[in-house]
């Protein structure tokens, strides 16, 4: 069986874009920096650029295309966003409509494609420093909350910051938060630990994005601004058309996780 954590980001891509890959991909292509999707009509492009430069922590941007193109040329100029995440969801005036693998015939001329840092990127380096990443470890997807924590408005765009949470033992809160902080460009260090009802999650069992998780005894939930952020945008806003990628299922770039972190 091959070791999809040792494939590069381009072989990863090879599998998915011929549909023999359709899961979460945190754990794959280790090395190498994972991205969030959205994509909007060139009208309201501008304005959700201003609203990731506003809100930096959940919407670091790591490429913007071209209006039309579908080619993110600073972070992997040989891929295809139509074709190379696992899966797609479809938003219509906000409400989710489908879920698909390949978004080819919804591409539109004035379409642009923003890719935003994810906070997969930094789970190999905290594996590195001993501690476990546990949805890696239960094989599902990370677990990923609406908080009450408010994004800063930008025209059209506002709402609540999704963050995405891994269960730390408390001995080594510090070193999470210490290894995080190296790479701003993918959240960085987190923006929540400990009582999640603070940040306005009422059950840690219920994510409103991906799976529930163990917590094990001494252990402490710890929060990181998430890109499913724009997601939850969406359904406040109600863009006329808005695809992103499904939670969980990144685009895998070409750049090394060590190009977004700093010393």
């Amino acid at each position: 069986m091959q070791d999809l954590a040792k494939c590069s980001a381009a072989e990863i891509r090879s599998l998915i874009r011929e549909n023999k890959l359709i899961r979460p991909t945190s754990g794959m292509a280790n090395g190498f920096t994972q991205a969030n999707l959205a994509i909007l009509k060139k009208e309201l492009a501008f304005e959700f650029l201003l609203f990731c430069q506003r809100n930096p922590k959940p919407c670091p941007v790591l490429d913007v295309t071209e209006p039309g193109s579908p080619i993110p040329k600073l972070v992997a100029p040989m891929a295809d966003l139509r074709t190379d995440i696992p899966k797609y969801r479809i938003y219509r005036s906000g409400e989710l409509v489908e879920e698909v693998t390949d978004i080819t015939h919804y591409w539109e001329d004035d379409m642009v494609a923003f890719l935003l840092g994810c906070s997969f990127t930094f789970e190999h380096p905290l594996m590195n420093n001993g501690i476990s990443v546990r949805h890696i470890e239960q094989n599902c997807n990370v677990p990923m909350f609406k908080t009450s924590i408010p994004c800063v408005k930008a025209g059209r765009f506002e709402g609540p910051m999704v963050v995405s949470m891994r269960p730390i033992p408390e001995k080594d809160v510090v070193r999470a938060v210490q290894v995080t902080s190296r790479f701003p460009a993918v959240h960085g260090a987190p923006v929540h630990i400990g009582n999640p009802e603070s940040i306005g999650i009422v059950d840690i069992q219920k994510p409103d994005f991906g799976d529930p998780v163990t917590i094990n005894p001494g252990e402490i939930p710890v929060f990181w601004a998430c890109g499913a952020t724009p997601q939850a945008v969406a359904m406040q806003v109600k863009p006329e058309l808005m695809i992103t990628h499904a939670p969980g299922h990144m685009f895998i770039t070409d750049v090394r996780d060590e190009q977004f972190g700093v010393l």
